[in-house]
């Protein structure tokens, strides 16, 4: 395991993203507006306000924030991860191609095979972590790469750099999804990517009390185009939500340091196991993606897989089950910490065949590692391998 030596996220920038003091009261906290519309003084003459799906103060503060954490000049804001998505893709036509990861996220995978290909988009799922791959499924009608770096939930890691360059000599979209790693250890718009997509429920909210979604790009036109998606398809957080995240996005830089010193603390402890057979984690210098991953991102993340040693499916079931501090439960990027069963849970929609075949195993546990003290999250997985 090698020490990343770069610094880490700008807490400052954390802190004040998206945040203006209310010129009405002087209030810190950016106001929840709950409002479904807005007052004119003459038909067209408003205060930049017209209608809550296409406008809302608190949801702008919150876009702003992205913008600044991702290093971009615009962020949009949806009601989910899947619905930011969802808007990138139909930025697309029939006809057009899209290459996308063979690892990825359940719910995207659903979302392009079981929605969008019905409508004529066809996806080409390739190992996007080999450059060659994704050159050999480029052909005229391309459009867009869609990658996650790391993955869900195999933890490969894509050089978005040398992805992003090729993209540029085709003329075709880079989409980056950049849960895994937050804008607090990879920023991919600074590595040449077109659009970054978050699922904002998961670090940048930090609590596991809001669903949301988030895109960040820098092209106007772009902006323009998913603007129109976003206030057209209606798929828009409410200020709730919206001030949520950016109360949670206060401490990301903390809560990131957190998940990256216990998960590099869980990841020694469980490839020393002599019930654990293979850990996925990027910090490993064993790794195939760790140069890269020491390359492009800040840290290495809590996200960390792996399987027993055991083949009998019972005892796998058996771990899941059988912890206290780490939750049975979806999702991930919470303070608190998971373990999921992809085959069971989130990857369930994608066909036991082909997740075999893309290397995810039955037999795979994956685990979203918070920010309680890491002794006490050994002992926890200690006590349920044991």
């Amino acid at each position: 395991m090698a020490a990343q030596e770069k610094k880490w996220g700008n807490n400052t920038v954390f802190v004040h993203a998206g945040a203006h003091p209310d010129p009405s009261t002087g209030a810190i906290m950016t106001p929840i507006f709950q409002t479904s519309t807005y007052v004119q003084e003459a038909p067209g003459v408003n205060k930049g306000f017209e209608y809550a799906r296409s406008q809302n103060p608190t949801r702008k503060a919150l876009e702003e924030a992205i913008a600044q954490l991702e290093k971009a000049k615009y962020g949009l804001v949806f009601s989910s991860g899947v619905a930011a998505t969802d808007a990138v893709i139909k930025l697309l036509c029939a006809g057009d191609e899209v290459i996308c990861g063979n690892d990825m996220y359940g719910g995207t995978y659903r979302l392009f095979t079981k929605i969008f290909s019905r409508l004529g988009i066809v996806f080409h799922q390739v190992n996007t972590t080999q450059l060659s791959e994704i050159k050999k499924s480029i052909n005229a009608k391309t459009k867009l790469i869609w990658i996650e770096t790391p993955t869900n939930p195999l933890m490969n890691i894509s050089d978005i750099a040398a992805i992003a360059s090729l993209a540029k000599q085709h003329g075709i979209l880079l989409a980056v999804d950049n849960t895994f790693a937050s804008p607090a250890l990879q920023q991919p718009l600074t590595l040449g990517a077109d659009i970054v997509m978050h699922s904002a429920t998961k670090y940048l909210g930090g609590h596991s009390d809001v669903i949301q979604g988030a895109l960040a790009v820098n092209s106007d036109d772009l902006r323009e185009q998913l603007f129109f998606i976003q206030k057209s398809s209606g798929a828009v957080p409410g200020p709730m939500d919206c001030f949520l995240v950016l109360r949670g996005i206060k401490t990301l830089g903390l809560r990131m340091k957190a998940h990256c010193d216990n998960g590099a603390l869980v990841a020694e402890w469980l490839v020393n196991h002599p019930k654990v057979e293979k850990v996925y984690w990027p910090g490993f210098e064993t790794h195939p993606g760790h140069a890269i991953a020491k390359q492009q991102m800040l840290g290495f993340g809590g996200m960390i897989s792996f399987e027993l040693k055991d083949n009998d499916l019972a005892a796998t079931k058996k771990v899941l089950s059988a912890t206290k501090l780490f939750s049975l439960a979806e999702s991930l990027g919470g303070v608190e910490s998971l373990i999921n069963h992809p085959a069971t849970m989130t990857h369930a929609s994608i066909p036991r065949e082909e997740r075999l075949r893309n290397g995810l195993s039955d037999k795979l546990i994956r685990l979203s590692v918070g920010i309680e003290d890491a002794t006490d999250l050994i002992e926890d997985l200690s006590r349920a391998i044991d």
